[in-house]
């Protein structure tokens, strides 16, 4: 049986141009991504960010330019036998951040170790000045070819 999982990603350059990242502890793994999510049944692929932004960053965003869509086979890294297909769009944030920001990678705070220990998952973000970001300051596979789309970019 084919299994496959949709998941959206927003790349959102902050007005100093620097891009937001998540930096996320799941299951005991640590993964450093861009912000987004699984599409649910009855939703658009902007639909999904927009909910996503709003629930992890409680941030309204635009949806601009698709930006990438998959086009090579990837097993999901949580090894559930699922294809993952995601989907890049450019974002633009419709208001100022307002969610505590890090310096550093993986640095949470008592009240997301403590989500941690109820959901075994929890998140803190960053940004990192678009000048240095490539693939190295991401984990995942697909992540790491959309972070050279738009190295490549800043390099032009």
């Amino acid at each position: 049986m084919e299994t496959f999982t949709i998941r959206v990603y927003g790349v959102l350059m902050h007005e100093d141009n620097k891009i937001l990242v998540s930096d996320e502890w799941i299951r005991g793994k640590y993964y450093t991504k861009f912000p987004g999510g699984g599409l649910e049944y009855g939703e658009g692929t902007r639909d999904c960010l927009k909910r996503e932004f709003k629930e992890e960053l409680n941030l309204d965003v635009e949806i601009k330019d698709h930006l990438y869509t998959t086009d090579f086979f990837q097993e999901s890294a949580f090894g559930n036998a699922r294809q993952i297909i995601a989907i890049y769009y450019y974002v633009k944030a419709l208001e100022p951040l307002q969610i505590p920001l890090s310096d550093t990678p993986f640095s949470f705070t008592d009240e997301q170790l403590q989500q941690y220990e109820i959901k075994n998952e929890t998140e803190s973000f960053r940004l990192i000045p678009v000048e240095t970001f490539s693939s190295a300051n991401v984990t995942l596979p697909i992540d790491k070819v959309v972070a050279d789309m738009i190295a490549r970019e800043v390099q032009l």
